[in-house]
């Protein structure tokens, strides 16, 4: 029989150098990111697949579609509505005391699903590359990113890549969008707070701005002072296991608890008393808050629940919290009132009070 043209052309040596090119292990050769890892071509698919899709490997993933598909009936098992996120990374600089950006990037949007009262599943990534960044610097974040999210129980299932001229963007920036599904039954919303409820952090506040502002080298201060970048999703899962009834629940970043605070107030309608002696702080904290003048309660946080929960629950959940890895520092800091509604006030150590306002402007830019 005659083989077929299809046949003959595989035969062909040129095919089969072709082939065994194609089915060689991609490898990022260059040392630095050009402008061809993002043209399409296979520079591009070379760097997706060597630093992407290899430390990020799973099955969704792996098909190497245009999005990512999921079952709808395996996500109802889990809860009644899903829960839909998005945030970008623009941290400088990207390495910083405890993490940097690609840590971030990961558990800032778990974090953001979970605060929800979800179960964070699957994380899209997009990535912004500016030429010339070392290749060995994005696939250490990258490794991070993976080990992030491993330790999270997520996903990466899809994403992009685009790479800019030389000073057009600072290193690299990172988008991540994150969906889970929450619970059946859970409520937690910025508009619950009763008066009479305890409000509860944690742990220690403002550690992640601090170790942004000493790791910027524009001030000769030092400390040891690490960000307290971490998932919060385990904790709050034991949280709500033990309060279905959680009022409200945030993670207190850009403008940290000051902010979510005062958001609280006003999307209830109630006041905030917060006792200054309770707010856990860390010496080299306040140090430098005196000496640069700053608030520590508007510094940011990236591993900082503020809960708040029936007074009723308030011990129970201060035990609970204290005995996760990620709350062993918890206190209840503060109470819900009455009036003056969408007021935060702050009781001080001299049985004085004054008022908590909004962030006006930025204390300190780029912090995540």
């Amino acid at each position: 029989m005659t083989p077929s043209l299809d046949k003959k052309a595989e035969q062909h040596p040129l095919f089969q150098k072709v082939e065994k090119v194609r089915r060689r292990p991609a490898k990022v050769r260059d040392t630095t990111v050009t402008l061809a890892h993002g043209s399409g071509g296979k520079a591009m698919r070379d760097l997706i697949d060597d630093i992407f899709v290899k430390t990020f490997d799973n099955p969704i993933l792996s098909q190497l579609e245009d999005q990512a598909s999921f079952n709808l009936a395996e996500l109802a098992t889990l809860g009644d509505r899903l829960a839909f996120t998005t945030d970008s990374y623009v941290v400088d600089p990207i390495f910083f005391p405890g993490s940097n950006i690609g840590e971030l990037a990961i558990n800032g949007t778990v974090n953001d699903l979970a605060v929800s009262g979800a179960k964070p599943l699957y994380l899209s990534c997009g990535f912004i590359l500016e030429e010339g960044l070392p290749i060995e610097t994005l696939r250490e974040i990258v490794k991070s990113m993976k080990i992030a999210a491993d330790n999270a129980g997520v996903k990466i299932v899809t994403g992009d890549t685009k790479v800019v001229h030389r000073g057009c963007a600072d290193k690299l920036f990172i988008n991540t969008a994150g969906v889970g599904v929450i619970r059946s039954g859970i409520n937690i919303s910025a508009q619950n707070l009763q008066p009479g409820d305890a409000i509860l952090v944690n742990g220690y506040l403002g550690d992640h701005g601090t170790a942004i502002l000493i790791a910027r080298g524009e001030l000769a201060l030092e400390t040891t002072i690490e960000s307290d970048c971490q998932p919060l999703n385990d904790l709050i899962d034991k949280i709500i296991e033990i309060c279905p009834k959680v009022r409200a629940l945030r993670d207190a970043t850009r403008g940290g608890v000051a902010t979510v605070l005062n958001e609280f107030a006003m999307s209830s309608e109630v006041g905030i008393r917060l006792f200054e002696p309770e707010l856990p702080l860390r010496e080299e904290v306040q140090g430098v808050c005196e000496i640069l003048g700053l608030d520590p309660l508007y510094l940011a946080n990236e591993g900082k629940l503020v809960l708040v929960v029936p007074k009723e629950y308030a011990e129970t959940v201060l035990e609970a919290m204290k005995s996760h890895s990620a709350g062993e520092n918890s206190h209840i800091v503060g109470e819900v009132i009455a009036s003056p509604p969408g007021v935060v006030l702050l009781q001080t150590a001299f049985g004085t009070e004054r008022i908590v306002d909004m962030l006006v402007g930025d204390q300190l830019p780029r912090i995540c």
